[in-house]
């Protein structure tokens, strides 16, 4: 600025000299015309010395003043860069102050939405908890008023399979059997009995049921009674009170570990007869029957049986049992009536019953099963063991015990098809001296001559047949037997006669007459005569021994109502039965010359199961 101010003094001062020079010049020019103007003359002017002084003054002056106005606006410069920057300084507060509330926005807002978030999870777990309450209260008072089980001191009881029947049964020919049906003892046709049927009715397959399940850290244990009332004491009868007595039908403990393996022991259904879940007990599929003694060729006991079983992977299963043993009367053509010790009557100080038979058996019926459960259907295999003993007395010679073992072979499977709405299975066994598992219980051994036990081959088959069309109606046919060979020896032979002994005698043999066969040339011929012991006669001469018996069943089962209140459900079925008798033909496969009875029988029930 100062610099400025002495360069502006300097023109001015040049300006007023190159003005005073030009006057000068102008005068000197101006005298030199012709013609002269005459002016009046003026007081001298100051010089040029005070000229420049007064401009140097007056420059002098400038200066100081714009020094003077220069120091000023540098106080003014200051005070404005002060000013910028304590309003800088401000500004930057201000922002911080800013970006502090900022932050402190945020913050505030995020701990708002986290508030919020908390307080609707508050609102979702308080809808949730009081809707855990709510049906936690519901199934309480559910449990208090209508429970599925009772709680005992950790132990969940439950009286499913209790039911109450009222059931009736007609047949073609009358048997006096009650509900259950002797399939062995069918009447022959032209037997007197066949020629008049039979109806009853009767609760007595009512069923109370109790089972007790508890459960600790390393087993699962469960208890299981079952009782109805197909049993009849000594003077149990129909007349007027129908006083029959309750029996035991499975009464058993069962403990399965963590690992797979199940221990289980007491009365209930042999491991021979077919499951549906592994082996474990309880699971056993029966035939859809009505009648108690259930289809012809159904392979089961129910008995004391201790058995050991392991799942591996849920897929293979693999147990054994020992088994209550216990062998059927013999039955034959010239069975011994002397010589050796088969059975006894029992002994009423041991709690038997002194109408039956009991036989020495010398150990236990052996059981053992696998089943197969690959994904589809379930699948088993089974071998049975027995033995059967005796006590021989020899004429003129030592007593002696006589062992027989014998063995047989089952299986069988079950499978869904059509999205469950029907369902297929067949089982069977095929052995020596397996007559007693068979349902027909027909036979388990003959006896010869000398006293020794000889075990019967047979044969049981069932096939079955189930849908459901609906989820109230099942439909059923099952078609099975019960088939025994003929097992006989031929001794004592000449050129026109030869002497037999076994079951299914033939009348020849090897073109020799067996003179001791079983008559069988009156099985076609009615009796005229009424026995005096039950009012019937069985046909006369006519007594060999059963070859099969056949079934075919047809039946429906309709639930009226099923819910949580139970079950109240309707029975129809219809079966039909054939008996053969082995005839005096020769010939494994002889189908028994006619000699047979058929029977037909038509059952209902009406039954209310228990929730």
């Amino acid at each position: 600025m100062k610099c400025r101010s002495y360069a502006a003094a300097a023109v001015m001062l040049a300006a007023s000299l190159v003005v005073s020079h030009a006057q000068s010049s102008d005068s000197a020019t101006t005298a030199k015309k012709h013609h002269v103007v005459r002016r009046e003359k003026k007081p001298a002017g100051p010089t040029v010395e005070e000229q420049i002084e007064n401009l140097r003054n007056q420059m002098q002056t400038q200066i100081d003043s714009l020094k003077s106005s220069l120091s000023e606006k540098d106080a003014q410069l200051q005070q404005a860069q002060q000013a910028a920057a304590d309003a800088q300084a401000a500004a930057a507060k201000a922002q911080q102050e800013v970006d502090a509330q900022q932050q402190s926005d945020s913050q505030n807002a995020a701990a708002v939405s986290t508030l919020q978030s908390t307080v609707s999870d508050l609102k979702g777990n308080q809808a949730s908890l009081a809707t855990t309450i709510s049906d936690e209260t519901s199934a309480i008072k559910k449990q208090i008023e209508a429970p599925d089980a009772l709680r005992y001191k950790g132990i969940t009881l439950s009286p499913a399979g209790s039911f109450l029947a009222g059931e009736t049964v007609w047949r073609s020919s009358a048997m006096g059997d009650g509900l259950n049906t002797h399939f062995s003892s069918i009447p022959l046709n032209a037997a007197q009995n066949a020629q008049i049927g039979e109806w009853q009715g009767s609760g007595r397959q009512s069923r109370v049921a109790l089972k007790a399940v508890g459960k600790t850290a390393n087993f699962a244990m469960t208890g299981y009674y079952e009782a109805d009332w197909l049993s009849a004491g000594v003077t149990s009868n129909n007349n007027q009170s129908n006083s029959y007595t309750m029996r035991m039908r499975q009464l058993w403990a069962d403990a399965k570990t963590n690992s797979g393996w199940d221990f289980s022991g007491g009365q209930g259904w042999s491991l021979a007869t077919e499951t549906t879940v592994g082996l474990t007990r309880g699971s056993e599929i029966l035939p859809a029957s009505i009648d108690p003694q259930y289809e012809a060729g159904f392979v089961w006991t129910r008995q004391y049986s201790f058995r050991v079983s392991k799942d591996f992977a849920n897929k293979l299963f693999i147990g054994a049992s020992a088994e209550n043993a216990e062998t059927l009367n013999p039955a034959g053509t010239n069975i011994p009536t002397t010589g050796f010790i088969f059975g006894q009557i029992g002994d009423t100080g041991g709690l038997e019953d002194n109408q039956s038979n009991y036989t020495p058996n010398p150990s236990p019926d052996f059981v053992l099963k696998a089943a197969w459960e690959p994904g589809w259907g379930h699948f088993e295999v089974f071998n049975i063991d027995r033995f059967f003993q005796d006590r021989i007395y020899p004429t003129g010679g030592t007593p002696y015990n006589n062992t027989v073992a014998s063995s047989g072979i089952g299986g069988g499977f079950r499978g869904p098809l059509f999205n469950k709405k029907l369902t297929i299975g067949l089982k069977g066994l095929y052995g020596e001296g397996m007559g007693r598992y068979g349902s027909s219980t027909i036979a388990d051994v003959t006896v010869r001559s000398n006293g020794t036990l000889a075990p019967l081959r047979s044969f049981s088959a069932l096939s079955t047949i189930e849908a459901n069309p609906t989820n109230r109606l099942m439909l059923y046919f099952n078609y099975g037997g019960d088939y025994v060979y003929r097992t006989y020896w031929i001794t004592g032979t000449t050129a026109t006669t030869a002497t037999a002994e076994g079951y299914g005698i033939p009348s020849t043999w090897n073109g020799l007459t067996v003179s001791d066969a079983p008559a069988m040339s009156g099985c076609n011929t009615q009796p005229t005569t009424a026995s005096t012991d039950l009012g019937f006669a069985a046909p006369a001469s006519c007594s060999n021994q059963t070859k099969d018996v056949q079934e075919f069943t047809a039946g429906q089962w309709y639930n009226i109502y099923a819910g949580p209140k139970g079950r109240l459900r309707f029975g129809l079925q219809y079966s039909r039965f054939e008996r053969d008798l082995w005839s005096g033909a020769p010939g494994p496969l002889n189908p028994g010359g006619g000699a047979h009875g058929n029977l037909n029988t038509v059952y209902t029930s009406f039954r209310y199961y228990m929730p």
